[in-house]
């Protein structure tokens, strides 16, 4: 197993190995469909919770949206919210057994604090947009769609690597190091 160095502290340690969490990530995706006979996703979960908060400012108006309305008063009784946590709670306790948790901004030399923030703002808003107005994200495509293989899904993930290629030709002077 090649040991990557670590870029904060310098602390050798190895990384997961991506095959082996590739089939554990495909396990997980089968028995989803086996288990509760949909997919996985994560823009489901977050739009969930979004409807949650609203519900706390406005159950009213929250309810009689077109949009969150539809879930009713309990939006967060879903799978993907829980998947959503289980992710997030996942992730944090593999980077604390691993002691990679650092609070930084990843960014070029040649990029301010400020623009890279701006830009991972403009980037996550035109996204989770572009999610829900899809109607699911990219790894409800790529993983749910993609297993199915669902031409739309597959077509999906094509242009969204061409735009990726096509879009870092605007900010790759963003990252010289």
């Amino acid at each position: 197993m090649k040991i990557k160095k670590n870029r904060v502290n310098g602390d050798s340690q190895p990384y997961a190995n991506p095959y082996l969490a590739g089939i554990l990530l495909g396990l997980v995706l089968l028995a989803s469909f086996v288990i509760l006979g949909a997919g996985l996703g994560a823009s489901g979960g977050i739009a969930r919770i979004g409807a949650s908060v609203s519900m706390c400012v406005s159950a009213p108006h929250t309810l009689d949206s077109e949009y969150f309305g539809k879930w009713g008063a309990h939006p967060l009784n879903y799978y993907l919210v829980f998947m959503f946590a289980g992710t997030f709670i996942g992730a944090l306790f593999s980077a604390l057994l691993a002691n990679r948790v650092r609070i930084q901004i990843e960014r070029g030399a040649a990029s301010s604090v400020k623009r890279r923030l701006g830009y991972a703002l403009a980037g996550g808003l035109i996204a989770g947009f572009a999610s829900r107005l899809a109607q699911g994200c990219t790894s409800g495509q790529a993983l749910s769609g993609g297993a199915l293989l669902l031409s739309g899904s597959i077509v999906f993930m094509l242009c969204l690597f061409a735009s990726g290629y096509a879009t870092a030709w605007f900010v790759r002077r963003q990252w010289h190091d």
